[in-house]
């Protein structure tokens, strides 16, 4: 047995190397994987796709908002891994008062999500694996900086969600990964983590890049022409406004050694997402 404390304080004691794992975050189920520990995981959240052949045998324990306790203990597994935003409070303790040890994560910053690989590599028994991929994170953050130089950043909208629309402000990990690859994010100093806006608004604050990710809200290329309405906005009148894979900026883990420097070139204009960019009409 071995203790580990978690992102809110607490000290977990865990069976170490855990055999019998359950992620109930769909990032971690990826990064289990890269990890080597992929048949440690014996239930992941139905939201849980990546990488497809590896969860596609493990049992489903229903979804981050709305797990099947009762499933996950005829699981016994010897650890539970959970995110304080994604996860709620209440399941984690009676998960805890059940007897199970349950790790809970928070990662805000880009930082937080390249050191919480070589976190669950201790975790998870696999330390050299976590280290290996914090190292292949680390490059990239160096390729990020050398693609930026002395480039002053690039002003970016980047909502959320639609009906209504929301966004992120400067406490959240997405705010920290635009601002990491180079973007200046309009809504940071709103009071909200996840405010909502309206597009006169997002006007009037002249976006030079407009991002529409598919995840959590899944934006697409037909959503695109609702800016067109505002044709003055620089990211509108130059043609950059992208539809973009939601992994980019809201997943961490091993993906992020090539979502940040491409992140990057495309907010500094050096790249295009082909077939996901329109002009305004």
């Amino acid at each position: 047995m071995r203790g580990f404390r978690d992102a809110v304080g607490r000290e977990v004691t865990v069976r170490h190397p855990p055999g019998r794992v359950v992620s109930l975050i769909p990032s971690v189920t990826e990064i289990c994987f890269a990890l080597g520990a992929g048949e440690q995981l014996v239930g992941v959240t139905r939201f849980c796709t990546e990488p497809p052949g590896g969860v596609a045998g493990k049992a489903r324990v229903g979804g981050e908002k709305d797990p099947d306790l009762d499933r996950i203990r005829e699981l016994r597994p010897d650890l539970v891994i959970a995110n304080v935003e994604e996860n709620r409070k209440a399941d984690v303790e009676a998960l805890a008062a059940a007897g199970i040890p349950v790790y809970v994560i928070y990662p805000r910053t880009v930082a937080d999500g390249a050191g919480l690989l070589k976190t669950l590599g201790e975790l998870l028994g696999a330390p050299g694996a976590g280290r290996a991929l914090t190292a292949r994170v680390e490059r990239a953050l160096g390729e990020v900086r050398r693609l930026r130089g002395g480039r002053a950043p690039v002003r970016v909208f980047c909502p959320i969600w639609k009906n209504p629309w929301m966004a992120c402000n400067g406490d959240t990990y997405v705010h920290d990964v635009l601002v990491t690859c180079g973007g200046e994010n309009i809504t940071a100093d709103r009071p909200a983590r996840y405010p909502r806006v309206d597009l006169e608004e997002v006007a009037a604050a002249a976006p030079e890049v407009i991002l529409l990710p598919d995840e959590p809200f899944r934006f697409a290329p037909k959503h695109i022409p609702l800016f067109h309405a505002f044709p003055g906005i620089p990211a509108v009148r130059d043609g950059r406004v992208y539809c973009i894979d939601g992994k980019w900026i809201s997943w961490y883990g091993p993906r992020m050694a090539e979502a940040l420097p491409a992140l990057t070139r495309l907010i500094l204009g050096e790249s295009e997402a082909p077939g996901r960019r329109a002009a305004a009409s």
